[in-house]
């Protein structure tokens, strides 16, 4: 039996699960642009196909809707235990949700710090050490197009209180929090380059791997490890994101992909020994890295091998992703996200004063509940 399967359109996303339908699996893959898999419907998708390549945040959506099949349907109690055991972080409790699991952790990613090397010989540490240079130089830039500008204020939210949770959706933030969030970026947001400013993460990145030497730092974008690649122009380094002070846990907020099982797919035994291929060990820190994947395997992130062929892109940045934060996962927060990012832009632009602009967050928040995609 043959499957359909929708993932994301970057090598990243793409190119090992075509490398493995080429070899005869049973999966044939189409691909939407990184905008369609941010903010697609995912009640469509499931509609048209098997397998989703999907992110966290849409599960309160998809769960709403009933279109994802429980994973404990799929595999047994051990095979989701032993392939929780292996991943990095929180790849796969992401996926979890109303005590079942409902995607298997293909892919894994958070927000870190990209620099030029050739012109930023070491990292900052700190916020202050970025607020620093972007005075010093003005070509410190935020990633804020589409839903990022409320990614990196959540990242920011994080490093400033690691304890907090968010992931049920259930809980905002005090708002003298937000208020200091919104200070620290807006401060950054002014000198940011406005020639990345319309930019989605990729974007950045291939503008700083292109030579373009206006932007020489972004602290906090979602990792890519194909631009810190030797066949860039110029390979780009990656480091952990800032900290609020020295010793302190770095501030992030999880992306990365899972594979998700349409309610109305057919599943067969060979499908599910291909899944299952996909996220062994042995796939995971060969096949994946090998064709352009961020594997979701801890063992692949400390991997000498595949390290080296990465300018060290793993190893430098796996603290951030061990303490990454899950975002919330609510029925109606993708729409949330949206608005929220574009309050963000609108307000660093004009100029709004923090406090107002921390009022509007929650209002925003507050009122996604209430406007759910699917009552």
């Amino acid at each position: 039996m043959s499957f359909r399967g929708l993932t994301w359109d970057h090598p990243r996303g793409r190119h090992a699960l075509e490398a493995a339908q080429a070899q005869g699996g049973p999966v044939t893959w189409d691909a939407q642009p990184l905008e369609g898999f941010e903010s697609a419907p995912i009640g469509d998708l499931c509609a048209r196909y098997d397998l989703v390549v999907l992110d966290h945040p849409h599960l309160g959506e998809a769960l709403a809707l009933d279109c994802l099949r429980p994973l404990d349907e799929v595999f047994t109690a051990g095979e989701l235990q032993a392939m929780a055991a292996q991943a990095v972080g929180a790849s796969t409790d992401s996926y979890v949700m109303a005590g079942r699991q409902w995607a298997l952790p293909l892919d894994a990613a958070t927000q870190v710090m990209v620099r030029r090397p050739d012109l930023v010989e070491m990292p900052p540490v700190t916020w202050q050490q970025v607020a620093d240079l972007s005075r010093l130089t003005g070509k410190v830039a935020l990633s804020l197009a589409g839903p990022h500008a409320f990614l990196s204020f959540l990242s920011v939210v994080q490093a400033m209180d690691p304890a907090l949770s968010l992931r049920d959706g259930d809980q905002w933030m005090s708002r003298q929090l937000s208020h200091e969030v919104i200070g620290l970026l807006a401060d950054l947001a002014a000198r940011s380059p406005a020639s990345v400013s319309d930019l989605n993460p990729i974007g950045i990145l291939e503008h700083m791997s292109g030579g373009d030497d206006d932007v020489i730092l972004c602290p906090l974008i979602y990792g890519y490890v194909n631009y810190a690649a030797p066949s860039r122009k110029v390979p780009l380094a990656f480091s952990n994101a800032p900290r609020m002070r020295v010793g302190a846990p770095p501030g992030s907020i999880l992306g990365g992909t899972g594979i998700a099982v349409s309610r109305a797919a057919a599943i067969d035994e060979e499908l599910r020994d291909h899944l299952l291929w996909l996220m062994s060990a042995e796939v995971q820190n060969g096949f994946i890295p090998d064709h352009d994947g961020q594997p979701s395997h801890r063992d692949a992130w400390s991997d000498p091998r595949v390290n080296a062929v990465t300018g060290n892109f793993f190893a430098d940045t796996i603290e951030t992703l061990e303490a990454a934060a899950i975002r919330p996962r609510h029925d109606g927060y993708i729409a949330f996200q949206a608005a929220a990012s574009a309050a963000l832009r609108e307000g660093f632009d004009s100029g709004c004063a923090p406090a107002v602009l921390a009022a509007r967050l929650e209002d925003l928040f507050h009122a996604s509940h209430h406007q759910e995609t699917h009552p």
